[in-house]
């Protein structure tokens, strides 16, 4: 279990975590969702001991950031955000030299990376330097998990890699969730954080909410809109000028559109945008996702 409480870190005057609170329970798979400058990898480098905090406490499994920081390396496993193994070292002297740091062997913790090792033990010669970024990703996984650590930090692990290894990437972490390890995972991609079973959104440094995925797209009670026209650059202008829009956001193909106090009708916006001659207009009413979430939470905290 991680116990986070009331975490506070500044750089200068610049807070970068600010009263930050949160429970991971054990076994969960538990999301830090936001862009870059919330503040999640500072907290996790408060986590895996390498920053101190200026206050609060945080905990994992029981034992003190600050005071068991030699315990607690001995049961996390670690993948920083930027690729941080030994570029000029093979797959296999990576994965050796890592078992060996944490007094253990390949072979005696090979069970636990198996299904992962498998998919770059073919390249195992080969420098990690020259493997491709799902490549790189994999063999970082297997070196954090080597030494059979119970609770797993992950800081941007699918950044910059590809949408099929992104996928494979998610399905390995629900199978190692499902041996026991606490994982505690950061992305700044919105739709991962449907594969978590619960996330805070940060922004700023700050926790804007906490929940399943499913209960915060639930408790979003606004009326939605989808807007497009055949040009989406004045259609911007001309919807955020309309005195009875709230809010309006580029979301893909379409603007997602709240009006004040919910008042305004999907008539009443084609309406008013008939009558500034858009033409190939659509205006419909659809359900939220966690990106309309995070968007209504950063209006009420502005």
């Amino acid at each position: 279990m991680i116990s986070i409480q009331n975490i506070y870190k500044s750089y200068g005057n610049v807070p970068a975590v600010s009263d930050i609170s949160l429970e991971v329970k054990k076994g969960e798979l538990f999301g830090l969702i936001g862009p870059d400058g919330a503040g999640k990898t500072t907290l996790m480098r408060i986590l895996m001991t390498l920053l101190i905090q200026d206050k609060g406490l945080a905990t994992l499994n029981g034992l003190d950031v600050v005071k068991d920081y030699k315990k607690i390396r001995q049961i996390v496993g670690y993948m920083p955000g930027r690729f941080s193994l030994y570029s000029d070292l093979t797959v296999e002297e990576n994965l050796n030299f890592f078992a060996t740091v944490f007094q253990t062997t390949v072979a005696e913790n090979y069970g636990l990376i198996r299904d992962i090792y498998v998919q770059i033990e073919p390249f195992k010669n080969r420098l990690a330097g020259k493997l491709s970024g799902g490549m790189k990703q994999k063999l970082a996984l297997s070196c954090a998990l080597i030494h059979k650590p119970e609770i797993l930090i992950l800081d941007e692990p699918t950044t910059g890699v590809d949408a099929v290894s992104r996928k494979e990437f998610w399905e390995m972490l629900k199978k190692l969730q499902q041996k026991g390890i606490t994982i505690l995972v950061s992305t700044p991609y919105m739709d991962e954080a449907t594969l978590c079973n619960r996330v805070a959104l940060m922004q700023k440094g700050k926790v804007l909410d906490v929940d399943t995925p499913q209960k915060l797209v639930e408790n979003y009670s606004r009326k939605l809109y989808a807007i497009k026209s055949d040009d989406m650059h004045r259609l911007i202008q001309d919807i955020r000028s309309y005195e009875k829009t709230d809010s309006a956001f580029a979301f893909g193909q379409y603007l997602h559109v709240t009006g004040k106090d919910d008042e305004a009708e999907a008539t009443e916006f084609e309406n008013y945008l008939l009558k500034k001659d858009h033409s190939g207009l659509e205006v419909l009413d659809i359900p939220p996702s966690i990106e309309d979430v995070f968007m209504e939470l950063l209006q009420d905290n502005e």
